[in-house]
């Protein structure tokens, strides 16, 4: 009934922020929360996540939103993000004044050009650490991403005050041993720690740390740590026993530390490589000991062969993923070996292995039956038989990756195809074998197919498109770079695909302005499209887009002559949820500029 408030009065505070919990997005938490004083009481208390932008005082704001949201227990902080500030700087009723002068001055200097300590008045510093240590005690997560005026200090804020603390993430901090050891030393929760490119620890910081949290350690991450040698994996071989997740990015590590670790740690499911000084003794060592490993990546390993591949399928029998990323000696017998001895792989990757061929991948197709996403990136030795056997014996594979795979072609995919119904995600790049005939089999074939992207394959035209746009409800498609695409296949996918979201036409030379009708018409779910380089679409058919598709949140749209200033105008007015728009600068007037120059990004100054 018209102006009875039934929901205040009838729904309990307990009820109604149960409701708000299951509100996933942020505009719809925001958007409750502007309803009336009780319901913004409410949303505050049930907001438990908070993402900062690093720039615009960072300090102030946080001591801001520790008055205002009480129960966070996660908070992310990354300094290449920016922010907005969170009330007008006018006066309001029961603000905290100090807090809104101290915007209001960083404001002024910022319009004023004030160059005055711009380093520490953008970066997060000890005191907003502190801020975050005395203002969610409730704290879980914390995640600070390249906060590089962070040191030790503020680390042993949240380290004291922040018991609870489970997950940390210091990418890029510079908080040096002192902070690893304040850690260690208060946080006996802590499951979660990332240290990738952290530098100036040592091996010092990270024994402290194991020694105090290591028991209750489940993933670690290290990447560019020049200084943390295997002497720190040998102190997470004894201190971790619940280690579950191990990632090594270095230079420094050899067969001992991943040794240490891999006998104990036997519970260790997920395992990722990038160590050049790793040789076969550490991955058999892996193999006989870490029996409950499911996923495992190497990269860039020049050293060990496929004796290490035997012993991980001999040992690693749960193992469900595997990626292999320019390992330069492995072979077609070493995948064979994985294969046989872990049929349950449903994830492989195989990148730049220049040894493996159409053999190696026969052996997964009649072994591994679940596989559910293949990606082959740069195999010059896979040929078509071997996809034929995946479509054969691989009936559960819902993705599929082709990149630079010169010996792959139409029979291929047409056997995948027929063989796997249940593709939902197809990515072709520079695979200039493939042509119409295989994507059509798609398009007849795999009705669950969701995501296409077909890109530089010069082989694909409109037939392709039309067969897609029968057969398939697409929600992202990318052509970018498919010349004899035009019109006409571009509209069969306007009029097919409804729910279409993401669109990428770019350098489709005889793309036009009737496709872009056909798009405003038949798919006003776009959120994102990309037109660069397509010399035909003018301000007409762009109008359409913007005219129709309201939910439109990016544009691309550099090297289109057809489109001048009056057409980027036009995207800036309609489309009310636009948050980027790429374009020459020069198509952008003042006005346009004035309206919305910060979702506006520049490809070149100039054209």
């Amino acid at each position: 009934m018209r102006g009875r408030d039934w929901i205040n009065k009838i729904l309990p505070d307990e009820l109604i922020l149960d409701i708000f919990r299951h509100l996933e997005s942020k505009s719809s938490r925001d958007a409750c929360a502007l309803v009336c004083k009780r319901w913004l009481r409410l949303e505050r208390l049930s907001r438990l996540t908070l993402r900062i932008g690093a720039s615009g005082c960072p300090d102030v704001f946080i001591k801001l939103l520790a008055r205002r949201f009480v129960n966070v227990r996660n908070v992310f902080v990354d300094e290449r993000l920016s922010i907005s500030l969170p009330v007008p700087l006018g006066r309001r009723r029961g603000a905290d004044h100090s807090v809104i002068s101290a915007l209001k001055i960083h404001s002024l200097a910022e319009a004023n050009g004030s160059e005055d300590n711009e380093t520490e008045s953008y970066c997060l510093s000890d005191a907003g650490l502190a801020a975050v240590a005395a203002g969610f005690s409730k704290l879980e997560k914390l995640s600070l991403i390249w906060c590089s005026n962070v040191t030790h200090v503020g680390l042993r804020s949240i380290a004291e005050k922040c018991i609870c603390l489970k997950s940390l993430d210091l990418q890029g901090c510079y908080v040096g041993d002192q902070g690893l050891a304040a850690v260690g030393e208060f946080s006996k929760q802590l499951e979660d720690l990332n240290l990738r490119f952290c530098e100036g620890l040592t091996d010092a910081g990270l024994i402290k740390l194991v020694d105090g949290s290591g028991k209750t350690l489940k993933s670690i991450s290290l990447a560019a740590c020049a200084k943390v040698t295997d002497t720190s994996l040998e102190a997470v071989g004894s201190h971790c026993r619940s280690l579950e997740s191990l990632s090594l990015d270095s230079e420094c590590i050899h067969d001992k530390g991943v040794l240490a670790v891999a006998q104990g740690c036997p519970q260790l499911k997920v395992l990722k490589l990038q160590c050049v000084n790793v040789t076969d003794g550490a991955l058999q060592g892996v193999g006989t000991c870490c029996l409950s490993l499911e996923l495992l990546a190497l990269y860039s390993f020049q050293i060990f062969t496929d004796k290490s591949l035997y012993a991980i399928g001999k040992g690693c029998k749960q193992l469900k993923s595997l990626t292999l990323n320019d390992c330069t000696f492995l072979s077609d017998k070493g995948l064979e070996a994985v294969a046989v001895g872990c049929t349950g792989l449903t994830y492989l990757e195989v990148n730049g292995c220049h040894n493996i061929g159409t053999y190696g991948l026969e052996s997964i197709a009649r072994s591994c039956t679940h596989l559910s996403e293949l990606a082959l990136l740069y195999c010059q030795r896979i040929g078509n038989f071997a996809l034929s056997e995946i479509g054969k014996g691989c009936k559960f594979l819902q993705a599929l990756h082709l990149v630079d795979c010169a010996s792959i072609g139409d029979e291929a995919i047409c056997s995948i195809a027929r063989g796997c119904c249940n593709l939902k995600r197809l990515h072709i790049r520079r695979c200039y074998e493939v042509g119409n005939k295989g994507i059509i089999a798609v398009g007849e074939n795999c009705k669950f197919l969701t995501d296409l992207s077909l890109r530089f394959c010069d082989r694909v035209g409109d037939e392709a498109l039309m067969a897609i746009g029968e057969g398939c409800s697409l929600h992202h498609l990318n052509v970018s770079g498919c010349h004899q695409i035009g019109d006409a296949g571009i509209i069969a996918i306007a009029r097919g695909c409804p729910e279409l979201s993401y669109l990428d036409v770019s350098v489709l030379q005889d793309l036009g302005d009737m496709a872009m009708v056909e798009l405003g018409e038949g798919c006003p779910l776009l959120r994102d499209i990309v037109l660069s380089h397509c010399r035909q679409i003018t301000d007409v058919g762009l109008s359409y887009i913007a005219n129709r598709c309201t939910l439109l949140e990016t544009s691309h749209m550099v090297y289109c002559p057809g489109i001048t200033a009056a057409g980027v105008a036009t995207v800036i007015t309609s489309c009310t949820n636009i948050k980027k728009v790429l374009v020459e600068k020069w198509k952008v007037s003042p006005r346009t500029k004035r309206r919305a120059g910060s979702i506006i990004s520049y490809l070149c100054v100039d054209l």
